[in-house]
């Protein structure tokens, strides 16, 4: 029973992640969760099969070394998942506790029609912060890519306006492509009009944590985090990619 239940899951997970790649594009976070899923539905119909071939293996000096190997690699790459989720769910929850200076609104595709789905709800994450703290100030970044209308700050701008934000606490970065460049840019208008340090990053959960990373090799030491939700059938691809990311940032120092 418990092998018809994950085979279940396994099936499940698979069309989630064919439904993301398809929905989206592929990318490393549906790959890989397309990979594991198979590999999960293979196990469990070929089990039997496979421990006979673990035992045979087991016998053999070279099989036995192989499996510890295999089994640590396997090891320390659920612990790293786990930890860098941990610290995903921490930071996507780090909503700031006094006001901010700036919110700083991270920009993602923009569809002929407009906002896509994703950042129009970072910029309504943005926009309940800032009816809240009136002081505060709106940073719209994003830069227009080659198959998008217009630069993703635009579409941010017309979110918010159309939600009752005021043009006049929305300042335009239109000139970014990354979220490297998100905050570098960010941070360049910030201090050439004088403003303090605190910010709240407006963006999807998923990604908070590793741009705070990137905020505070910008100089941005203290940042808090008012998250948007993505859809719940495309979160386990961008969740996945987010980990490679995330290395990436690590082993990028």
């Amino acid at each position: 029973m418990i092998y018809i239940l994950f085979s279940a899951a396994a099936v499940l997970m698979l069309l989630i992640f064919i439904s993301a790649a398809a929905t989206t594009t592929a990318n490393l976070g549906n790959i890989t969760g397309a990979v594991l899923s198979l590999a999960l539905l293979f196990f469990c119909l070929l089990h039997k099969s496979i421990y006979k071939f673990i035992g045979r293996l087991w016998e053999r000096t070279w099989g036995k070394a192989s499996i510890i190997v295999f089994s640590a690699v396997a090891a320390v790459c659920i612990i790293l998942a786990a930890v860098i989720s941990v610290l995903m769910i921490r930071q996507a929850q780090n909503y700031p506790e006094n006001g901010a200076d700036a919110v700083i609104v991270l920009g993602c595709r923009v569809k002929p029609d407009g906002a896509s789905l994703m950042l129009r709800r970072r910029a309504e994450a943005a926009c309940s912060y800032l009816m809240e703290n009136p002081s505060a100030v709106c940073i719209a970044s994003g830069g227009k890519g080659s198959d998008e209308p217009f630069s993703e700050a635009e579409a941010i701008r017309d979110v918010l306006i159309d939600k009752g934000i005021s043009p006049d606490r929305i300042i335009m970065e239109d000139r970014s492509t990354t979220t490297a460049e998100n905050f570098a840019f960010s941070c360049r208008i910030m201090k050439e009009r004088g403003l303090g340090g605190r910010v709240v990053i407006a963006t999807s959960e998923f990604h908070q944590y590793r741009a705070m990373l990137i905020a505070e090799k910008n100089g941005l030491a203290d940042c808090a985090a008012v998250s948007s939700h993505t859809q719940r059938l495309l979160l386990p691809s961008y969740w996945i990619r987010e980990w490679y990311a995330v290395i990436y940032e690590w082993v990028k120092g």
